[in-house]
């Protein structure tokens, strides 16, 4: 299990919640940030949904020179938490990953993962007494949050999905391969996951100081990862094995089933969403109210952590308030 007293407070004000999980006997962690300041009555609250390889401290909360997503979500007035998904971060891993990785099938699929969300949302409702809050994914976090909120349309307020995974046709003859339960990323893997989809001519959109600060705070998200060689995180796969199967026509939920506003926000250069696949994910979401379809410059999948995070996180905060409020400045 993991260790609640070594969460890292990333600021003075952060607050910290350990709470039951849908599976029994594990507990999942959540961060939380207030607004400092708000026009917001009642308060609105954003919960972040991680992808498939890095918790919240590492992505909405974590501060490149001195500012994260989080802080400019704040800004805008917004009560901002995060949540680890079991086996990330500092909510409680898996059993089975203490096992070889083959013993099991890939843990923390979207259908699990949707509970383990459900369980956040309502305790956050709970703790700040309110009807229904906005959810902000990232990469696969796409899945468990569109079917959450498929689900529990009332719940919802609205959804910003930030480099979603989205359905392409199967390949003929073609199955998706079969994963074992985890797997373990190292701080290489992670810089070539960043730098991968950026085009040979360009400039790079991260720079190695700034990521040579978040590759030490990524191996701390494991407290086993330094006892490995190389050094590396141990990963549940479900995430993995649902982007690979949504390739092959297997999308983890219905995009028809989600009836709140949402924004698909990408990166001109990720390769994790190209423009058909925008395409076909903006069409799915049929009976969302509001639709939009962002396409930054210059971004990657990996964009809340590139130059092009402000513009991101600008749109981010836009979409939020609602489209007849007057823009944030980031």
């Amino acid at each position: 299990m993991t260790d609640f007293s070594k969460a890292p407070q990333l600021d003075p004000h952060e607050q910290h919640f350990r709470i039951p999980g849908p599976r029994e006997g594990l507990s999942l962690f959540l961060r939380f940030l207030p607004a400092a300041t708000t026009e917001f009555h009642p308060r609105r609250a954003v919960l972040y949904v991680h992808g498939a390889t890095f918790p919240s401290a590492l992505s909405v909360a974590h501060r490149f020179d001195g500012k994260s997503w989080r802080d400019a979500l704040n800004e805008a007035g917004f009560d901002v938490w995060g949540l680890d998904f079991y086996g990330f971060g500092h909510s409680d891993r898996y059993p089975e990953m203490s096992q070889p990785a083959a013993d099991s099938g890939p843990l923390c699929v979207a259908t699990d993962a949707s509970e383990q969300l459900g369980a956040a949302v309502r305790f956050i409702l709970g703790h700040q007494n309110l009807k229904a809050l906005s959810l902000v994914s990232h990469s696969w976090g796409s899945m468990p949050t569109c079917l959450f909120a498929g689900n529990h349309p009332a719940l919802v307020d609205r959804l910003v999905l930030f480099a979603p995974i989205a359905r392409r046709e199967p390949r003929r003859y073609e199955q998706p391969p079969a994963f074992p339960a985890w797997r373990v990323v190292t701080v290489e893997d992670q810089w070539n996951r960043f730098v991968e989809d950026v085009p040979a001519h360009e400039q790079p959109v991260l720079s190695r100081v700034h990521f040579d600060e978040w590759g030490p705070r990524y191996l701390d998200s494991d407290p086993e990862s330094r006892s490995r060689d190389p050094a590396g995180v141990k990963t549940p796969l479900g995430p993995f094995s649902e982007i690979i199967k949504a390739w092959h026509g297997q999308l983890a939920y219905d995009p028809a089933a989600v009836r709140a506003p949402v924004v698909i926000i990408r990166g001109e250069w990720d390769g994790l969403i190209p423009d058909a696949d925008a395409r076909w994910l903006f069409d799915a979401l049929k009976h969302a109210p509001v639709k939009r379809d962002i396409k930054i410059g210059r971004g990657t999948h990996l964009m809340h952590l590139e130059t092009m995070r402000f513009a991101l996180w600008r749109e981010c905060a836009e979409f939020l308030r609602g489209e007849d409020a007057a823009p944030i400045p980031v």
